[in-house]
């Protein structure tokens, strides 16, 4: 007996998908176009894993924006502290977060760490968003550090 396809099933129940999908984000596409009510959320800001050289780090950001336009798609900015190479507090990747988070918003762009691989401690993580990126304010921050993420997946506060 064949099994139940992923995408269906998950649209049915409701259940959301977390992906590392930069090596496939047009399938991600695909994907939200055909099931419009199930809730996809990209990893790791949408970042190739094991990608040393800065410019290919961020070769697929046009792709990953382009799926901003897709209102099933979030961005979990997991891991943001990795992608950048200077220290405390990661300018380098400021332009890059701020074209993520205007793409997606802070209805569909969550805050996380995948602490155990970070260059820096977890106040650092956390700061970074809280501190250290002054156009995220107010309550666009409060939905960015955990607020948008619990409405997302339908948790209560």
């Amino acid at each position: 007996m064949r099994g139940i396809p992923l995408w269906p099933a998950a649209e049915r129940a409701g259940l959301p998908i977390a992906l590392m999908a930069a090596g496939f984000l047009p399938k991600v596409g695909e994907v939200a176009q055909r099931h419009p009510n199930l809730k996809l959320i990209l990893d790791h800001l949408g970042r190739p894993s094991g990608v040393t050289n800065p410019t290919e780090r961020w070769a697929n950001l046009p792709e990953v924006l382009a799926l901003a336009k897709y209102p099933n798609v979030a961005m979990k900015a997991t891991g943001a502290p990795s992608y950048s190479d200077q220290p405390y507090p990661f300018r380098d990747i400021h332009d890059k977060l701020r074209q993520l988070y205007d793409a997606f918003g802070p209805t569909r762009w969550f805050w996380g760490t995948d602490i155990t691989r970070m260059p820096c401690s977890w106040r650092q993580c956390v700061t970074l968003f809280t501190e250290e990126l002054p156009w995220l304010r107010g309550r666009d921050l409060e939905l960015v550090m955990g607020r948008a993420v619990c409405d997302w997946l339908g948790w209560k506060r």
